[in-house]
């Protein structure tokens, strides 16, 4: 497989920096002029959705045999960061997607994976991934949803928190507490239309405002034993198994920002005349746009190296280390740059006229989901002294 370098100097499959450039021309046509109003109105963009259906986008996170492109995740994680550049409520469209489906993909029966992953790969349905609750974010040990088999089902009752693409998912990945005394959670999948099924409210957020966040509610929901993914009483471990992977979507969001801020703080700075010259021209200016790309840089060679890991088969023993890694490097370095682009455009930096404001807001969550950095900290040091 010929290997060219891509436009930020990392070398990648020469195909998919086709399909990379492709995806680009369709962040910066389609997906950046509809982000202000987004953003504006929080709501859920359905013409985006039916745009990445279009082009085949949803495909990335699927094998070919379930109708995706079968790229694997380093082609997958850059689309993130492209889109990201234009607009993160967007990219979390393909992220939640991933998020959703890979539980099946790498838990799920023959059954479940021939039911769900190709109406997935079409964009036809949406996921949902529902793990934390309102008591158990990072402490999933305290979680209260419950589980009961009762014949050939499974009697859910519960609340979750924090979830994304709640009440536009088809389906949601839900874990819960199957054996108290025993501490062992299983998971299912919960098909949105099942009655007991409903969203008991939705969070009003900081930034990523056109992805919906909400609080599915479980009230006696029944589904069928076929419905368990992997073991029952192993949930954790389907839940670990995924996270491992899907963080990277977090850190190439952040990528993401925070290359679309610096593009935008570059752009401003050639055009802002102070002393009688561009900004750019300025020292302590140049300085600070260099620590910019420097940072961005730095954390894009390491999503990659990491998205190569997670696509070795076998993986890695210490490939958790590598995804947490990457996505504390890249959500603190989003944050630090997105402040800095505010600092370059001064008072335009603070209004909406410009998107650098809604990128400061959007990349915070970046340090949050997906298990926040402390937790990521955790996990790699946990690693190193093993």
């Amino acid at each position: 497989m010929r290997e060219v370098a891509s436009p930020h100097g990392v070398l990648i499959p020469e195909e998919f920096e086709d399909l990379r450039r492709t995806i680009r021309q369709i962040a910066h046509e389609r997906i950046a002029p509809r982000a202000a109003a987004i953003d504006r109105h929080a709501q859920f963009p359905h013409d985006i959705r039916e745009l990445l259906a279009e082009n085949d986008i949803f495909g990335l996170p699927f094998a070919e045999e379930y109708g995706g492109t079968g790229t694997g995740t380093l082609m997958l994680q850059m689309a993130v960061e492209e889109i990201a550049k234009a607009d993160a409520s967007c990219a979390l469209m393909l992220m939640v997607q991933e998020l959703g489906t890979l539980p099946l993909a790498l838990f799920g029966s023959d059954e479940l994976k021939e039911r769900f992953l190709p109406r997935c790969a079409s964009g036809e349905w949406l996921a949902a991934f529902a793990l934390s609750e309102a008591e158990a974010g990072s402490n999933v040990a305290a979680m209260r949803t419950t589980a009961i088999p009762d014949g050939d089902d499974w009697v859910i009752n519960g609340t979750k928190s924090w979830i994304s693409n709640a009440g536009v998912a088809d389906f949601y990945i839900v874990f819960a507490v199957t054996d108290r005394d025993a501490a062992r959670v299983t998971a299912f999948v919960v098909e949105a239309d099942r009655p007991g099924f409903s969203i008991g409210g939705y969070e009003h957020k900081l930034g990523i405002k056109g992805s919906p966040t909400g609080s599915p509610r479980l009230e006696d929901v029944r589904v069928p034993r076929e419905n368990v993914i992997g073991e029952v009483g192993r949930g954790m471990r389907v839940a670990l198994g995924t996270l491992e992977r899907t963080r990277l979507g977090a850190a190439a969001q952040a990528v993401g920002i925070a290359q679309g801020a610096i593009d935008h703080a570059v752009a401003y700075g050639r055009e802002r005349i102070a002393f009688g010259q561009p900004i750019t021209e300025l020292q302590g200016m140049q300085f600070k746009l260099a620590d910019m790309q420097i940072g961005t840089s730095a954390a894009r060679a390491l999503l990659y190296q990491a998205c190569r890991l997670a696509d070795l088969r076998p993986a890695p023993a210490d490939l958790g280390m590598y995804t947490s890694m990457a996505k504390v490097c890249a959500s603190d370095n989003a944050m630090r740059v997105t402040i800095e682009a505010v600092q370059v455009l001064g008072g335009y930096g603070y209004v909406n006229d410009y998107p650098v404001e809604r990128m400061l807001r959007d990349a915070k969550i970046t340090q949050i989901y997906e298990g926040t950095n402390e937790i990521q900290r955790v996990v790699v040091a946990r690693q190193m002294t093993r």
